[in-house]
């Protein structure tokens, strides 16, 4: 007796009413709202594992400048997993590529041209 009572109670619930609001991750953001996906490649120049940046480092004005700060924080940095002058190019490569149609030409060239003095710098010629 005690378990077709028990059977009747399992039949007799209704699964609890669903509710009309979307799941978190199925919502959109509001605008200004942090979300860690939408810049993942503001992140990666900021917080990377191959190089600790100085702030700026690419709105410099002179290639010169870029290439030695680029070299200065490749040397130093402790976190980086390949050569000094490979992880150099790869950041600068990265922003370029990143920046894509949006960087105008004068600071592309400018950074082509920081890409060659970084091969100076090195010694790589």
């Amino acid at each position: 007796m005690a378990a077709r009572k028990k059977a009747a109670r399992k039949t007799a619930r209704k699964p609890p009413p669903r509710s009309t609001a979307r799941s978190a991750s199925t919502t959109r953001h509001k605008r200004g709202a942090k979300t860690p996906s939408k810049r993942w490649s503001q992140r990666v120049t900021k917080e990377s594992d191959a190089l600790d940046l100085k702030h700026g480092v690419f709105k410099q004005t002179s290639a010169k400048k870029i290439a030695s700060s680029l070299k200065q924080s490749a040397e130093h940095s402790t976190r980086r997993k390949s050569g000094a002058y490979r992880s150099a190019l790869s950041m600068l490569t990265f922003y370029i590529n990143r920046a894509g149609k949006t960087l105008p030409k004068t600071e592309r060239s400018r950074l082509e041209r920081a890409k060659v003095e970084l091969k100076h710098q090195f010694g790589r010629d």
